[in-house]
């Protein structure tokens, strides 16, 4: 609309007579070259870029505003995950501390166990060698009561044979005569 709008401006400027060119046909309508082509891009180009301008500013302001937001925004998780990774490093080598002093208490701890497992262990061997001995010295009297009973009931026995092989018939009448006269006599 717009190149029929200036084709109809160039064609009033040319000058009504008889025979004479006009501007355009002097000037525009060369054959082969056809500026009126040239002319009809150029406007076309102008028209285009003040139309796009105005809207595609508008959309280039925000689209780079929002680019700056994005480049903002992932600065600041940048920082933030920095910090997050110092505070964590900083931890690891706290944990790396914690770590050593854990290990370093446990093995005083061990020690301090084994101690005290060794002082109770020495303190159960002397008791049970206490007990054992006192166990053996028990049973020790045991057998020497059971040896001297044994040896008085052998005596015993012993000299009862041999009594009884010594006594015949009129010494134990007379044993027994003797013993009843002890008690108080036949009644």
């Amino acid at each position: 609309m717009m190149i029929a709008v200036i084709n109809t401006i160039l064609l009033s400027a040319a000058p009504h007579g008889a025979g004479e060119p006009g501007f355009y046909d002097k000037w525009l309508n060369i054959p082969g070259f056809e500026a009126w082509k040239f002319i009809n891009l150029a406007i076309f180009v102008v028209a285009m870029t003040i139309i796009l301008k105005k809207h595609l500013s508008a959309g280039f302001k925000q689209k780079r505003e929002e680019i700056r937001a994005d480049l903002i925004r992932a600065e600041n998780e940048k920082k933030a995950a920095l910090e997050r990774l110092t505070d964590i490093e900083g931890k690891l080598a706290q944990k790396d501390t914690e770590k050593a002093e854990i290990l370093t208490r446990a093995r005083a701890e061990a020690e301090a166990d084994e101690k005290a497992l060794a002082d109770q262990t020495e303190s159960d061997v002397a008791r049970l060698k206490g007990q054992t001995q006192a166990e053996l010295n028990r049973l020790a009297n045991q057998s020497r009561s059971a040896l001297r009973r044994f040896s008085a009931e052998e005596s015993v026995r012993l000299a009862e044979q041999r009594l009884r092989s010594q006594i015949d018939g009129p010494i134990d009448s007379r044993l027994i005569k003797s013993g009843i006269a002890e008690i108080g006599g036949l009644n």
